[in-house]
């Protein structure tokens, strides 16, 4: 399976938190099930968290920016308000040999 697949676009989306670490804590396992069934769809290529941990990162593919957003919206994360999500689209110009194809 390719890197995006046929009708997808690439996106980085950029988690910062809002609140303190202590907040967030009781909704990093809500957060990993939405993370896995996304997984699960092929959606989410790879995700973590950032370092120092003020938030986390996810790659994933989507027909649009909307269907992302969409999709985002039910991230235990944004549905309590714990984070704020900045979306880049990009098209890669080159991938390691490991993901093409």
């Amino acid at each position: 399976m390719p890197l995006i697949p046929p009708g997808q676009n690439l996106f980085v989306v950029d988690l910062h938190y809002l609140v303190p670490l202590d907040q967030v804590e009781p909704q990093i396992k809500p957060h990993l099930d939405f993370l896995e069934e996304h997984y699960a769809s092929g959606c989410f290529i790879a995700s973590g968290a950032k370092v120092p941990r003020t938030g986390g990162v996810i790659i994933a593919t989507a027909k649009s920016r909307t269907v992302l957003e969409s999709l985002l919206e039910a991230d235990p994360f944004k549905q309590h308000g714990l984070a704020q999500y900045t979306i880049t689209e990009f098209r890669p110009a080159r991938t390691a040999s490991q993901l093409a194809n």
